[in-house]
């Protein structure tokens, strides 16, 4: 594996079925080398989230991976997590990375803003998320090209994530200018998700 290779960051489905998730990603976890799970669930239910999240912490612990749980930031200490994921750019940054000490892991995903990015990074963030890169009808539909990450690259010391859309040529595309890659629906909305993983893994170089 080469040194400079990206890391791959997995996404949960923002639904998934208890009973059958948790063997899946295991599948995964033991297949590629993942650096963090990021517990992204479109459910607002407190008690569905905290039931995923425990789930999914048993598994992401037992491969020895860091989890993060998206916006929830009352429920990283609760559930034992490893820090949160903001999906409002850099406006949350300061106080998650209050709440939460210096030790959590506290992401932020800033869209296609170099602006929101260096606000966050300037206000503690570990990392940030450029997105969606490929063609998506989701969010405001403005995507992140592939000069913002080779700015951010050059120019920032921040992490940066590309996820969003990502196909293989993309992933070939951005692998030297990218730190990780935010894969999820991407894998699992394949009957296979450890092959459809190893071949973006692939694409990488």
């Amino acid at each position: 594996m080469a040194e400079d290779r990206p890391q791959i960051y997995l996404l949960t489905p923002p639904s998934f079925d208890l009973d059958i998730f948790p063997q899946t990603l295991s599948r995964v976890l033991a297949a590629q080398e993942v650096a963090c799970i990021r517990l992204a669930l479109a459910s607002r239910d407190e008690d569905a989230v905290m039931r995923a999240a425990d789930a999914v912490r048993l598994v992401a612990h037992e491969h020895d991976v860091a989890l993060v749980i998206e916006d929830h930031i009352q429920l990283v200490e609760r559930q034992g997590l490893d820090g949160v994921h903001l999906s409002d750019g850099a406006r949350s940054v300061r106080a998650a990375r209050k709440a939460l000490g210096p030790d959590a892991i506290v992401g932020s995903f800033c869209g296609a803003s170099k602006h929101d990015g260096m606000g966050a990074g300037e206000a503690g963030a570990d990392y940030v998320v450029f997105g969606p890169v490929g063609e998506t009808g989701l969010g405001h539909g403005t995507r992140a090209e592939r000069d913002l990450f080779a700015w951010w690259s050059e120019m920032i010391e921040v992490p940066v994530v590309a996820e969003g859309a990502l196909t293989e040529e993309l992933v070939r595309d951005l692998a030297p200018v990218t730190d990780f890659f935010g894969i999820g629906e991407e894998i699992w909305s394949s009957d296979d998700p450890v092959a459809a993983l190893a071949r973006l893994v692939a694409a990488m170089g």
